[in-house]
């Protein structure tokens, strides 16, 4: 069957155009080709060719169809050495239900309110350490409070060396797996070679993080669970229909994916929400009010909005294993077919005004449910989304509460890649004018 049409160039000038310009890419596809085009990639592990969707109805296809014959877990096989073949963005059928079921409940309801006075407490710790009166890259000050989250919430790890040591491993290896020369690296170089690659390197530090992931398990295990209400020891309580715990695998790869998930991606959309608020004194001064009155709708709508304009994933990925029909083009057995997000969510048609940052569209309506999916969709959508959202919430009412913010430069920051998610440039550059009278918990001496 011919693909829909899509950019001629050689697939090796396409893969690093995804890699190094994906929105300027994606943006001219969409132009020349409409909402649904065809592009080349050459290593990657994706196969030769993705049909990009970029229309809602064409979305609401995908993921209304039968999970065995559009599979997410087959199309994401590249994140493999990654993840683990046991995490749960790696499984299709059966087994992904199974574990997907025993996964969900921490990150919902009653449980997931639990957490708020820890972000709130993680957040405070690292506010204290920030300088004032000059500017500071947010991001990586965003990457430690979401690291600490999942280092505790999560991972259940206490005070002391054993959470120290984590944190430098994760560090280490969240740091040789980013960036665009190495994601180009893993692309067409993805081979150990004794450690002397940027692949090899990395799948070294990955080794080391399981391990001590598997310890922590073990430690708590033996110790009890009673008590504990972190991610790590419910998954160690949690039973399938059949009585079935998670194996040490299964456990290892899905606190890894957690990880992964979680960490990056909600601390680069905080960084994010901080850039577009910081640049719009409207919005500002209406964040401020809201964090200091409780307002969490508006907030609420602050993050969603973020989400919308600035998607840290954009796309979603299935392998077609019938053949499928989507906006009138056929697609064959094979194809890999990917939901885009970041031109979904820029429809003027959706969202009016779609380059403009305006929070009160979301306090006018819910969004659509397949022009609005930051955190995916369908069957398949992203587990830890309500936990994001939350994290995110809580994370920006307690700095703007706290502290007298400005942004760090007159434009907003540009976009570049880190693997698979799309980051600030520059780290979006904040400056901290001044501490907040109202509370009481950032009265510890602030560094010059």
């Amino acid at each position: 069957m011919p693909l829909p049409p899509g950019p001629p160039l050689p697939a090796t000038l396409q893969t690093l155009l995804w890699i190094m310009r994906p929105l300027g890419f994606m943006e001219a596809c969409r132009e020349r080709y409409g909402d649904v085009f065809s592009v080349r990639f050459a290593g990657l592990g994706l196969g030769r060719t993705i049909v990009f969707v970029a229309d809602p109805e064409g979305i609401r296809a995908v993921f209304a169809a039968s999970p065995d014959d559009l599979r997410a877990g087959d199309a994401n096989a590249p994140l493999q050495a990654i993840l683990g073949e046991n995490s749960l963005l790696m499984l299709d059928g059966r087994e992904h239900l199974r574990q997907r079921r025993l996964i969900v409940p921490p990150f919902h309801g009653e449980r997931m309110r639990r957490y708020e006075e820890l972000m709130r407490d993680v957040t405070h710790e690292q506010i204290r350490t920030w300088p004032r009166q000059q500017a500071l890259a947010i991001l990586p000050a965003m990457q430690r409070i979401t690291l600490e989250v999942i280092l505790r919430a999560v991972l259940g790890f206490d005070e002391g060396a054993e959470r120290d040591r984590m944190r430098t491993l994760l560090q280490r290896m969240l740091r040789l797996g980013s960036g665009s020369a190495q994601l180009a690296s893993m692309a067409f170089l993805p081979i150990e070679l004794g450690g002397a690659t940027t692949w090899g390197r990395f799948v070294r530090a990955k080794r080391d993080v399981d391990a001590a992931l598997i310890a922590q398990a073990a430690r708590r295990r033996a110790a009890g669970t009673a008590g504990h209400d972190d991610v790590l020891s419910l998954l160690l309580d949690a039973r399938d229909d059949d009585g079935r715990p998670l194996t040490d695998d299964e456990l290892r790869d899905e606190l890894i994916t957690l990880l992964v998930a979680g960490h990056e991606t909600t601390a680069t959309a905080l960084a994010w929400a901080l850039d577009l608020v910081l640049h719009h004194p409207d919005v500002h001064a209406r964040v401020v009010l809201a964090a200091e009155e409780g307002d969490t709708r508006y907030l609420d709508a602050v993050t969603k909005e973020t989400l919308r304009i600035r998607p840290v994933v954009p796309i979603v990925v299935r392998r077609l294993h019938k053949p499928f029909t989507v906006l009138q083009h056929e697609l064959p057995v094979g194809t890999v077919v990917a939901p885009c997000i970041y031109l979904t969510q820029r429809r003027p048609d959706v969202y009016p005004e779609p380059q403009r940052f305006r929070p009160e569209r979301f306090l006018e309506g819910a969004p659509d449910t397949y022009a609005w999916l930051p955190f995916g969709g369908g069957v398949r959508r992203c587990v830890g989304a309500s936990f994001a959202s939350f994290e995110m919430r809580v994370v920006l009412q307690t700095m703007f509460e706290s502290l007298h913010l400005r942004a760090g430069a007159p434009d907003f920051d540009g976009t570049t890649r880190r693997a698979v998610t799309l980051v600030p440039r520059h780290g979006v550059r904040v400056v901290i004018d001044g501490q907040r009278s109202r509370p009481s918990e950032l009265s510890a001496a602030v560094p010059a």
